[in-house]
């Protein structure tokens, strides 16, 4: 790397003087915890989605356990899922104590394939629990049907997918709006949106809505704003089990920032993937994610493929040699060791798809503040360390050296 070239990292939150002041201004307004910023937050996520209820918690992991908990995920129940995801989406399942039963995904993508998920339903199967990957949606259309069909509650791990959009029944909606019955969402300075960390729930069901608010904090039947706004002393009860999933105002009132920034961001993000596309397109022993005509991308991450020939540490170490981060694409949670007890899954279709992506593709840097240059830059260092490697000139980095670009 030239002394005079910057390190690229894979990602970059966009924070700055309009986030810091709207910290500053819940911190000296005395109120720091849930109240009224997280009820202003809620408020303009739904509108911005089109939905009727957004209940803010403290990430998405607690926000899936929640949605699993309002359709009746328990001890015992399945939930069709995939692999293919960071292991929260699993662990959110196992967190009721119900079986994670995993499915490939499609082959011209990385979210599930609705074509194999009738096969994995069974009498004990409780939701469909599918992933907007990356920021990409999937086949919602396809999905809700067969949870129709079957009676079948669809969840949304919409965790990257803050902005993304879907045709549907034509006309452009955003991932949020009710098209299952919950979607979650995912505030970690990873995805578009960042609050530091912090989640969402929206549904049409108020029912649900109604479950997650009271859940989220500990149960409790009266919230801390009714209390101490009330002019007669309340006594709060606590008639079930419930959790501290509470997103902060801090939290809050930061989010609130980014959501008006929300479509500026994602305009930024769409120019650079297209920019990425027309760049990386003629680069031999490369495939480079396509957008289907119904989906509209947040671009959360750009997820490129290498030809099976191609090895993917020896490429990602070399982009790193030049200043360049990259990410190994989606992990497979069935593969990791907290999965290795077949008990606590199971796979009801072949895993082939999902294993492969893992080991052949890598994740390249976006955000909103990379400049044209620094897409050139990351294009034409993928276009050398692919032919370096492709010639030998890299030598195959050794499986130990796990690389954490």
């Amino acid at each position: 790397m030239s002394s005079s070239q910057s390190t690229i990292p894979v990602a970059k939150p966009v924070l700055g003087e309009e986030e810091a002041e709207a910290a500053r201004r819940v911190i000296l307004s005395g109120w720091v915890t849930q109240g009224p910023e997280v009820a202003a937050f809620e408020k303009e996520f739904a509108a911005f989605v089109g939905t009727e209820h957004a209940c803010a918690v403290s990430n998405c992991t607690t926000a899936l356990h929640l949605a699993l908990m309002a359709v009746g995920v328990g001890s015992g129940d399945e939930v069709i899922t995939v692999s293919h995801s960071f292991i929260a989406t699993a662990n959110a399942v196992r967190y009721c104590d119900a079986v994670p039963v995993f499915v490939d995904i499609e082959a011209d993508g990385y979210n599930i394939d609705p074509g194999l998920i009738e096969t994995a339903i069974t009498p004990r199967t409780k939701a469909i629990l599918c992933v907007h990957q990356l920021g990409m949606p999937c086949d919602l259309r396809s999905i809700v049907e067969i949870g129709k069909r079957h009676s079948i509650p669809v969840i949304e791990d919409a965790a990257c997918a803050t902005g993304s959009e879907i045709l549907w029944k034509g006309r452009w909606e955003k991932i949020g709006k009710p098209h299952g019955d919950i979607a979650c969402f995912s505030f970690h300075p990873r995805k578009v949106v960042t609050t530091g960390d912090g989640g969402m729930l929206t549904t049409a069901n108020p029912d649900y809505d109604r479950k997650f608010r009271l859940w989220r904090q500990h149960g409790m039947s009266v919230t801390d704003a009714v209390r101490h706004g009330s002019k007669q002393v309340i006594f709060e009860d606590y008639d079930e089990l419930g959790y501290n999933y509470r997103m902060t105002d801090l939290q809050a009132a930061v989010g609130r920032v980014q959501l008006r920034r929300l479509p500026e961001l994602v305009a930024q993000r769409r120019k650079f993937a297209l920019q990425y596309c027309e760049g990386l397109s003629t680069i031999p022993g490369l495939s480079i994610p396509a957008e289907p005509a119904w989906a509209r991308s947040n671009w959360q991450s750009f997820c490129v493929r290498l030809s099976d020939e191609i090895d993917q540490r020896a490429v990602m170490q070399a982009l790193l040699d030049q200043g360049i981060s990259t990410r190994r694409g989606v992990m497979n949670i069935h593969l990791e060791g907290a999965y290795c007890d077949q008990s606590s899954h199971r796979a009801a279709t072949s895993l082939a798809r999902s294993i492969s992506a893992q080991q052949q593709t890598i994740i390249l840097p976006l955000y909103a503040q990379m400049t044209e240059v620094d897409i050139v830059r990351v294009v034409e260092a993928l276009r050398q360390a692919l032919a370096d490697v492709s010639t030998g000139r890299v030598v195959r980095q050794p499986e130990q050296d796990v690389v954490h670009a």
